[in-house]
């Protein structure tokens, strides 16, 4: 018999079988259709602002109408995972139908009509268009802006704010034009001509936390005298290094303050000042001199580790407070005032620096000391004596300068000790003007110019 071949498995009648849709497809069968609730998918970020409007437009109201077919409401679908730039730019095509604007016209309220306080709430009712939170601002200034400029009409503007009264320690010194020494500076970023007169009164302020007093009787192993020796030998350091003056002002300064809170045996006494100096010189230096050198200049008779613990108990000791006012900054400073020539403001650095050795004159301010330096200088040179603009930036008067300079002028004019010959070998120098050979005022015309 034939053997029969069995019929082949057809599928049921008005069944078939279901092939993977293209998403974005339009020639696409309807499929069935899915209702879409108003919040977003599952996995998908929360709503932002700026697609109010496409959420709108694609949302329940076309699909429950039967007008988006299934591949349309899949499509409008991910446009929650598009970013926000793409989401601006997408056309969803319906068949059959025309293409409708999305956008809804914006209705312009004006905002003169407005109360002030209700214009922050109309900024935010305002529908946001796909153009996104920046043209919902431009619409808001121009409409102010309109209402502003419209004749007839006066918008509602809040008060201005109370201008608050800059407090005492905040203004700005008031400078007389006779008296400001900054303003041809001024295309100088360097000497800060904004800020000279401030940055050297608080400079003055500041000196009233470093004053010091007679402290010699807090050592029992030291005396003026080896103070003074140390400092010609520092003089000495400071030229054999090349260093700036401001770093010798400040390693003696630093000394007195140690020295002042500390007892020293005289045998560290020039550990003490190699210290002060190697401290002074990380401070003001471009490039210091390293911590070997200044062992080498005290012939080896200290260890670096001796070098490196006395730099510590040091900077304890000073509670690492090493910004110390120095006479040197205002001479130079008062010098400007009076535009002196460089031999003038050169002896007047020579008296300053003759004053280091003194011990009568370490409690008197660095201001105060520089301010009698250059009346000296000024009177040795007959230039002139203490002028109103030099009493209106130093804030000092003669009868102030007059006890310092009698004490200045003594020590200058005591003999010359043979152990204390650097300062004046440095100053009879032609690179100095030679000013150490130049002979010194008379007390009396001292006398009759502080008098007057």
């Amino acid at each position: 018999m034939p053997v029969t071949r069995p019929k082949k498995t057809t599928a049921a009648a008005g069944s078939k079988i279901p092939k993977p849709a293209k998403v974005g497809s339009e020639n696409q069968e309807e499929g069935p259709q899915v209702k879409r609730s108003s919040s977003p998918p599952h996995g998908a970020p929360k709503k932002r602002t700026a697609f109010i409007d496409i959420t709108n437009a694609v949302g329940p109201s076309l699909t429950d109408a039967g007008v988006v077919s299934g591949t349309e409401s899949r499509e409008a679908e991910t446009l929650w995972r598009r970013p926000r730039a793409q989401a601006h730019k997408v056309q969803i095509s319906i068949p059959g139908r025309k293409k409708e604007a999305v956008k809804k016209p914006v209705k312009k309220i004006s905002a003169a009509s407005v109360p002030t306080k209700n214009r922050d709430n109309l900024k935010k009712s305002l529908p946001v268009t796909s153009d996104g939170p920046k043209a919902e601002r431009e619409t808001v200034d121009e409409e102010e802006e309109r209402a502003a400029s419209a004749p007839g009409e006066e918008p509602a503007t809040s008060a201005p704010p109370a201008v608050r009264e800059v407090p005492a320690h905040l203004r700005k010194p008031d400078i007389p034009p006779e008296f400001d020494i900054d303003s041809e500076n001024c295309d100088d970023c360097y000497l800060c001509p904004e800020y000279a007169k401030e940055i050297f009164d608080y400079l003055k302020q500041r000196e009233e936390k470093f004053v010091l007093a007679d402290y010699m009787h807090m050592q029992p192993s030291l005396n003026a005298e080896m103070r003074a020796i140390l400092v010609d030998w520092l003089v000495e350091v400071q030229e054999n290094f090349e260093l700036f003056h401001e770093t010798l002002y400040l390693a003696v300064k630093m000394t007195d303050h140690y020295l002042s809170k500390t007892p020293v045996d005289r045998e560290m006494l020039q550990l003490v000042g190699s210290t002060a100096m190697l401290i002074a010189s990380k401070f003001e230096e471009r490039s210091p001199p390293c911590m070997e050198d200044f062992l080498y200049i005290c012939d080896d008779a200290y260890r670096r580790e001796e070098l490196i613990s006395t730099e510590a108990s040091m900077l304890q000791t000073l509670v690492f407070d090493i910004n110390i006012p120095i006479p040197y900054r205002f001479l130079r400073r008062y010098a400007k005032c009076v535009k002196a020539g460089m031999d003038t403001l050169t002896l007047a650095r020579y008296y300053c620096e003759m004053s280091l050795m003194d011990m009568e004159l370490v409690p008197e301010r660095g201001s105060l000391l520089a301010s009698a330096c250059l009346l000296m200088a000024l009177l040795t040179k007959d230039l002139g004596g203490w002028t109103p603009i030099l009493q209106f930036h130093s804030g000092y008067q003669k009868s102030d300068l007059a006890p310092v300079i009698r004490k200045l002028h003594a020590a200058l004019s005591a003999p010359p000790d043979d152990k204390l010959k650097a300062i004046r070998n440095k100053y009879s120098h032609k690179v100095f003007f030679e000013v150490a050979t130049l002979p010194l005022v008379d007390l009396e015309v001292l006398e009759e110019a502080l008098s007057h």
